[in-house]
């Protein structure tokens, strides 16, 4: 067998335990700085039906857009960035071929190796040198339309205004309107971990580890019995001990592209969930990245080309304590 199919894939999980009333948490800045989201679901336990102020949210989500063969030049337009830029950049990860050809100024990944193969282009879309009339502005125009035309299938969402001003200002390109993917899953007497908001490495016989719970979570986001043995032949995963059984739990899941100000505001439903009593004294809320974004949290390098895992989770706790797990893959900056 060759060496590198020995070795497993690097891969990384942060943890960290905080409160939402503290007033140095970073809990807004982790979820803010992490743009591209592809899905997101939330598990309630001891919960058999979504609660109203949850499901308008979910309903509410609103569509995003996709525009087909889109140029990349249409970006640094002033009138695009007039009308939904405020602050952003343009970045793009290239292989070297196409980074020879675009003569733009740009770094090499840090994950090429000896052999420089991919680079790093980013531009400032506010920056004062994009004006229209000036030599910067000039150049990246002639790169993106002359030199190196660059056409893509681009998913757009927009938080700050009307969505469909999306559809109204690509009028002239190919524009889908797409609607997030909602699916619902209750579990019924389900093995869960047994949990205490200030216990985040766990304690042998009284309570589960953050990584513990992780792991717990992925097997129930895909639908994987835990209720196994050691020798059993197809998986042999058990639910983490402690645990306790609950009389249901229900699973919501929502897929597309979701921006950043929608998890935040279901993020706060979650908080005020436990408002009134409940059973359970966590929920939890999982948040998936784009397998394929060439950034993960703000602008660190996403090795999309080799893995792609890039998501982060909380586990919310009903004294507003939390616990936030960051988890990536190979060819990935570590999580802020």
């Amino acid at each position: 067998m060759l060496p590198a199919l020995q070795s497993c894939p690097r891969h990384l999980l942060v943890c960290e335990k905080s409160s939402f009333l503290q007033e140095k948490s970073r809990y807004s800045a982790q979820v803010e700085t992490h743009y591209y989201n592809c899905a997101v679901s939330f598990l309630l336990p001891e919960c058999g039906h979504l609660p109203e102020k949850l499901k308008s949210a979910v309903d509410g989500f609103g569509n995003y857009y996709l525009v087909k063969n889109l140029p990349l030049h249409e970006f640094i337009k002033k009138k695009f960035r007039d009308t939904f830029v405020s602050k952003g950049k343009l970045i793009l990860s290239v292989d070297k071929d196409t980074y020879e050809e675009l003569g733009l100024q740009g770094k090499p990944s840090l994950y090429s190796g000896k052999m420089i193969m991919r680079y790093i282009v980013s531009i400032d879309l506010t920056d004062e040198a994009l004006s229209p009339d000036g030599k910067k502005f000039a150049r990246i125009k002639w790169a993106f339309t002359e030199k190196k035309p660059l056409t893509f299938d681009f998913l757009l969402a927009w938080d700050s205004g009307d969505a469909s001003t999306i559809k109204s200002y690509f009028s002239t390109y190919i524009v889908k309107e797409c609607q997030p993917k909602i699916t619902s899953v209750i579990s019924k007497d389900l093995l869960c971990p047994v949990l205490r908001s200030r216990e985040l490495h766990g304690k042998q016989g009284e309570c589960c580890s953050s990584v513990e719970l992780f792991e717990w979570l992925g097997a129930i986001s895909n639908d994987i019995n835990c209720n196994n043995h050691a020798s059993n032949f197809v998986s042999s995963f058990c639910c983490p001990e402690p645990n306790t059984v609950i009389e249901k739990a229900y699973l919501c899941t929502i897929t597309g592209f979701i921006t950043p100000g929608k998890i935040l505001k279901l993020l706060q439903l979650l908080r005020e969930y436990f408002h009134e009593p409940k059973l359970s004294h966590w929920v939890s809320l999982m948040v998936h990245g784009f397998a394929d974004s060439p950034v993960s949290w703000r602008e660190g390098e996403h090795g999309f080309f080799k893995g792609g895992d890039n998501l982060y989770n909380f586990v919310i706790f009903n004294n507003e304590d939390y616990w936030l797990q960051m988890a990536a893959g190979t060819h990935d900056c570590c999580p802020p």
